[in-house]
């Protein structure tokens, strides 16, 4: 205990005064204060409450959510630090002990169903059937088997040639139930304690999630740089202005500091966070539901999805549609269940009766469909056997299989399974020992057909297996393998290894399950096929299983050719070798290393390229990765088709993947994907249980209907992001040239002409330039990626130059008009005189304002020009197709620009000499507002023309 702590897992419920804090402390809340201060000094109050009413609720609802995920959190692993287990003590013998007493080396002793694992812990007497949902996602039982006892010293997990988690009760799991040996006790030994286990490894990646490498957000970072670079240039321009005109110190000072909160926009990062904000509202009403907010933008990158195939692109249920049983002399007749006869009595009818790790729980069968389909065949029954079964050699409370009572000519009363060696991934098979009442005790495996022929005597394989396999896996059917041998009765169970039992066998025939695709399989992958979407199968069925569905989903068409990659591994003097062959071949033409197959012969589409698919195992996946990396790129380039993949081969592959620079999207449903769907870009989860906390994304319609929703609406918000990016920028820089003009003759814009621009304009157009939501249809090439990509940059600077020469252009031919000089009020009044022959008496300028600024002409004009020119941009740049939906159908948007503009355009043109001085603006006559008009429009026109010639760039790009 002193080494190891204690066995919990402690998730404080964090403070608010800590939270409170932390999120106070971020450098964007401590440039949002300096701002704020900096503008209560300035007298620039509305606005500054404006901001500071903004950032308190933006905390208050950050610190809100935190609070609860951290309560959330809490109560999720609490329940497992306070449990009372029974543990074997040396001296002792079994005592109760709380969990969080519980140490690496205990032996617990599992009684009773319904138990809640405290830890993990390896099962070495007895087996379990767990519910792991919690941790994997998958809702079917999990059969747990002991440890084999071996004498050998090799590492524990080594010894197997399976998978060693079949051995391991993983902390946050359920003992659903327990069932003893020969000792007639569950007993385990703690593995892992505390944040060590299994469940403390999940809470870490919740707590401590894996950092997102996406340069989007580094890119934002760089261009925030450059605004601070840009505010410095500002900074010294405006000490120098202001020290040699003589103005006070503090005044030089703030008007300085002025420079950056002008140049960097305090609302940047509110702004840019409302439009993820408004795609993760989208994906909920479709059923999507995101706990990563900042992958939604990731998702618009996508370029290849990775799916898994049971159960994700075909349906969950698999139908029982045939058998074909064989004896000495080949390969039967077929037995086909949808006419309702049952199979008559033999080996393959036991086989199928008994091969399963179904479960009886409360009067109801659970477990793997395809075992329920299999046994639901046979019309047995499921039963426990009580207290009075005594049959030599089968332990109380075994589960027992009898047929029916209806069922005739079944010469056994029923059958005991006493020992299960449960189905692996890995070992692609699964093996029973049963015992039949009154008769033989017997083994019988079920598997991969390749797999378990490989266990069999050569003999009992029927010549025409592998033509007959072909039959079936070419019509896309889910085939599985039977076989059986008989075994001693006067050996105990527990002393049968699994490499003893499974020898020698006897093969008794296949299963032919039908496993149809989903209804929206086949519209969904040509949808994103057409957008020029990768779409790639990984599975862990057959490779010719899976070849037939890729076809028959669309994801390989029928005008495309298959190439199969085969690689062996060195076996005693040979090298390691591919061989490769088209799939509609019937010969394999092997290869060494240095043949190759001719594509551009051998594979033709019209005289296209790229119209051939690799298909390859897993198997050969992991030679091709030892022994012909270099091979590998090319190979992925053009592999649709993985099949016969472990949980582990599926992660490497998609790490392959995000080698080659492509953006990941992994979409599945079981606790084999989960790995996957953590290593991926973007995994989405179609499984309802608790363990979508693996992935970032969880679909509660279980179909991939939810891929390209996502994917259009990550689209729409990366542009969004970019919009808003583009416009944050290019309003502060439009600001910022006004001032600094301005500031060459030590002026400024009024606090009231600061707050029309910063809340009435730029607030509500980050509000609601977001609400565009996602086009319909994905078109076939994506957004960029990076800020500082050649047409984002080209529209921001041309952009900002249009912008720069329009400000320069009417400060300086507004000091040339023949009225600039006269008196401020009169320059509109003018009608009847000629202005040559006005009396010109100027008048000392007028302050309106704590912040140095006073009314005139070039005051006027800059805000005129500035104004209008942020209502411009924000219509330029708030794109519509072919990411996000058109323009028109923001309405809320195109009506606040509508009605900015004619507040702007009513302003310009009224003559209402009040309304002037509450703005700060002096009247100019008319022949100057529609000259102001004119360079605005024409500046229009210009950005529009810059934007589309940038816009065609990037989909050059």
């Amino acid at each position: 205990r002193l080494i190891c702590g204690p066995n919990t897992i402690d998730v404080e419920i964090t403070p608010i005064w800590k939270l409170l804090i932390k999120e106070v402390l971020n450098p964007f809340y401590i440039f949002q204060l300096f701002s704020v201060c900096l503008w209560f000094s300035e007298d620039y109050k509305e606005y500054a409450f404006a901001i500071i009413i903004m950032s308190i609720t933006s905390i208050v609802l950050t610190v809100y959510d935190l609070r609860e995920q951290s309560v959330k959190l809490h109560h999720l692993v609490e329940s497992h630090n306070s449990i009372t287990v029974s543990v074997c003590g040396r001296r002792a013998g079994i005592q109760e002990l709380e969990s969080r007493f519980l140490v690496p080396g205990d032996l617990l002793i599992l009684t009773g169903n319904k138990v809640q694992m405290p830890c993990d812990a390896i099962l070495i007497d007895g087996s379990c059937v767990v519910d792991e949902g919690m941790l994997t996602g998958e809702s079917i039982p999990v059969t747990k088997t002991p440890l084999p006892k071996m004498e050998s010293s090799m590492p524990w997990k080594t010894q197997s040639e399976a998978d060693y988690k079949r051995h391991v009760l993983f902390c946050g799991t359920e003992v659903i139930q327990a069932k003893g040996a020969c000792s007639g006790t569950v007993r385990a030994v703690v593995l892992q304690t505390g944040f060590n286990t299994a469940k403390g490894d999940l809470v870490r990646s919740i707590l401590y999630p894996k950092p997102m490498n996406f340069k989007l957000y580094r890119d934002a970072i760089r261009f925030l740089l450059c605004l601070v670079g840009t505010a410095t240039i500002g900074m010294i321009y405006t000490l120098c202005v202001y020290v040699l005109n003589g103005e006070p110190p503090e005044e030089v000072v703030k008007k300085a500091l002025d420079v950056i909160t002008i140049a960097v926009p305090p609302a940047l990062p509110a702004a840019l966070t409302t439009g993820i904000i408004y795609a993760q509202k989208r994906l909920k009403k479709r059923g999507i539901f995101c706990i990563s907010p900042q992958r939604i933008n990731v998702c618009g990158q996508l370029n290849l999805v990775c799916f898994d195939k049971t159960g994700t692109l075909t349906r969950d249920g698999l139908d029982l549609w045939g058998a074909v049983p064989c004896d000495r002399s080949g390969f039967q007749e077929v037995h086909s269940f949808v006419s309702g006869r049952s199979l008559p009595w033999g080996p393959l009818c036991a086989a199928m009766a008994s091969c399963h790790s179904l479960i009886l729980l409360d009067g109801t069968i659970q477990g793997d469909p395809l075992d329920l389909k299999m046994f639901e065949a046979t019309t047995w029954e499921m039963a426990v056997s009580g207290d009075d079964f005594h049959i030599k050699g089968v332990p109380a409370h075994a589960m027992v299989v009898k047929p029916c009572k209806t069922a005739s000519q079944v010469p056994v009363e029923g059958i005991a399974i006493l020992h299960l060696f449960p189905f692996s991934s890995a070992l692609q098979r699964m093996t029973v020992i049963v015992q039949e009442m009154g008769g033989d005790r017997l083994a019988f495996m079920k598997g991969a057909p390749e797999r378990v022929a490989s266990f069999c005597q050569p003999e009992t394989v029927p010549t025409s297996f592998v033509s007959e396999l072909q039959i079936y896996t070419t019509q896309g059917f889910r085939v599985i393998a039977l076989a059986y041998k008989k075994l001693e009765t006067d050996h105990h169970t527990t002393a049968f290894t699994r490499d003893k039992v499974e020898a020698d066998l006897i093969f008794l025939g296949l299963l032919i399950l039908e496993n149809r695709l989903k209804e929206e399989t086949k519209p969904v992958l040509e949808e994103l096929i057409s957008a020029r979407i990768r779409t790639v199968m990984i599975t862990g069925d057959n490779l010719q299983t899976a070849i037939t569905v890729a076809r028959k989903s669309g994801m390989v068409s029928e005008s495309q050719q298959v190439i199969l990659i085969e690689a062996n591994e060195i076996t005693g003097s040979s090298s390691a070798s591919i061989s490769w062959k088209l799939v509609e071949e019937k010969s394999i033409a092997h290869s060494n290393q240095d043949n190759y197959i001719n594509i551009k012969e051998e594979v033709s589409d019209h005289g296209r390229e790229g119209s051939y698919h690799f298909a390859l195992s897993g198997k050969s996946f992991q030679v091709i990765s030892q022994h012909f990396s270099s091979l590998l790129p090319k190979i992925l380039i053009n592999g649709t088709i993985f099949a016969r993949m472990s949980p582990g081969q599926k992660s490497s592959l998609v790490e392959e993947f995000q080698k080659l620079d492509y953006f990941v999207g992994m979409c599945g449903d079981g606790a084999n994907d989960c790995g996957a769907l953590k290593m991926a870009h973007v995994g989405i989860s179609l499984s309802e249980q608790e363990a979508s906390v693996a992935s970032p994304f969880t679909s509660k319609t279980p179909n991939i209907e939810c891929v390209p929703h996502l994917i259009k609406e990550g689209r729409a918000a990366l542009v969004t992001s970019f919009c808003m990016f583009k416009y944050m920028a290019l309003y502060s820089m439009i600001q910022y040239v006004g001032v600094l003009l301005l500031y060459w003759e030590t002026n400024s814009l009024s606090n009231y002409q600061f707050l029309f621009q910063d809340l009435a304009i730029t607030t509500l157009i980050g509000v609601t330039m977001n609400l565009n939501g996602a086009y319909p249809k994905l078109v076939p090439f994506r957004p960029a990626g990076r800020l500082i990509s050649p047409p984002l940059l080209l529209s921001v600077i041309l952009n900002l130059l249009l912008s720069l020469a329009m400000h320069i252009a009417g400060f300086i031919l507004v000091q040339r008009q023949p009225w600039y000089s006269m008196e401020m009020h009169s320059a509109c009044t003018v009608q009847n005189e000629s202005i040559s022959k006005l009396t010109i008496s100027p008048t000392a300028p007028e302050k309106i304002g704590s912040n140095g600024a006073f009314t005139s002409f070039e005051n006027t004009t800059i805000w005129f020009l500035g104004t209008i020119n942020c209502i411009i941009v924000a219509l330029i740049f708030s794109k519509g197709k072919p990411f996000r939906q058109p323009i028109y159908k923001n309405y809320i948007f195109v009506l606040v620009l509508v009605i900015q503009l004619g507040v702007c355009l009513f302003i310009l043109f009224a003559d209402i000499p009040e309304l002037y001085r509450r703005l700060d603006l002096l009247c100019t006559p008319l022949l100057w507002r529609v000259y102001i008009t004119i360079m605005l429009s024409s500046n229009f026109i210009v950005s529009l023309v810059v934007e589309v010639s940038a816009l065609r760039l990037l989909i050059t790009v």
